[in-house]
C-alpha cells in the first residue's frame, strides 16, 4: 500500500469521503504528521511514530491510533462504538465523530511527546 491519498483515492463512496474527512481531522489536529506507513498500513507519522490510521474492511471501518492506552481513555466516549485492543471499528452509515478522532490523534500526539 502506498501513501494514505493513494490508499483514499482507491476506495468507493461513500468510505472515501468518511476515511477522508478522519484523515482530515487528525491532520488538522496534529499539522506536523506525514504520511507513511504503521505496521504496513497507510498512516499519518508524527516524530517518526504511527500517529494514526484509518482503514476500511469488507465488514468496517476503523480508526488505529496504535494505542490501547488511548483507546481505553476515551472508553466513556466510545460508548456504542466496537472497540478492541488498539482499535476503533465503526460503519460508513454511523462514522466516528471527527471531533473525536481529532482528539483521540492530540492525546496519541501526547503520548508520543510523554
Amino acid at each position: 500500500m502506498g501513501t494514505v491519498d493513494d490508499y483514499v483515492s482507491e476506495l468507493e463512496e461513500p468510505r472515501r469521503t468518511v476515511i477522508a474527512a478522519l484523515y482530515a481531522a487528525a491532520a488538522e489536529a496534529v499539522p506536523e504528521a506525514e504520511q507513511g506507513k504503521g505496521y504496513g498500513m497507510p498512516a499519518l507519522v508524527y516524530r517518526g511514530k504511527p500517529l494514526v490510521s484509518v482503514m476500511a474492511t469488507k465488514k468496517h471501518l476503523s480508526l488505529f491510533p496504535f494505542s490501547s492506552d488511548v483507546v481505553a481513555q476515551f472508553e466513556k466516549d466510545l460508548d456504542g462504538f466496537d472497540t478492541a485492543k488498539g482499535t476503533i471499528r465503526f460503519q460508513e452509515e454511523e462514522p466516528l465523530p471527527t471531533g473525536l478522532a481529532a482528539r483521540i490523534v492530540a492525546a496519541r500526539r501526547a503520548q508520543i511527546d510523554g
